[in-house]
């Protein structure tokens, strides 16, 4: 840009002071384009509010979604493994320890009066 003030100023009587006020008001559009973006007037400039709520709520329910996914996901390896151990239980190779007794008391009972006849 030219940095000489337009030729009718200098011919003015106060011209320094017409210099420097035109100065300042070319600043403040300049700060002012900055802040509000490219227009000359606030009041022109966009509302960015809306867009900003609509992308709050996109991440929220984005997040949302990712916290039911992992929750489900942790239920269903909880499932898996119950169910393991369900199997696990009933399976024929299981130990000793978690086994009942092949022959409990009521069986040997009924094996000794068979044996030895009806106790009296």
């Amino acid at each position: 840009m030219n940095d000489q003030p337009p030729a009718p100023l200098l011919k003015a009587p106060n011209a320094e002071r017409y210099m420097l006020e035109s100065e300042n008001l070319r600043r403040r559009q300049l700060r002012s384009a900055l802040l509000h973006g490219s227009g000359r007037n606030w009041r022109e400039r966009r509302r960015i509010w809306p867009g900003a709520l609509a992308g709050a709520i996109v991440v929220a329910v984005i997040v949302a979604v990712i916290g039911v996914y992992g929750a489900f996901q942790r239920q269903q390896k909880i499932l898996e493994d119950e169910q393991r151990r369900r199997q696990s239980a009933s399976a024929p190779g299981r130990s000793a320890a978690s086994s009942p007794p092949l022959w409990s008391s009521r069986m040997s009972t009924t094996i000794a009066q068979h044996d030895h006849g009806p106790s009296r």
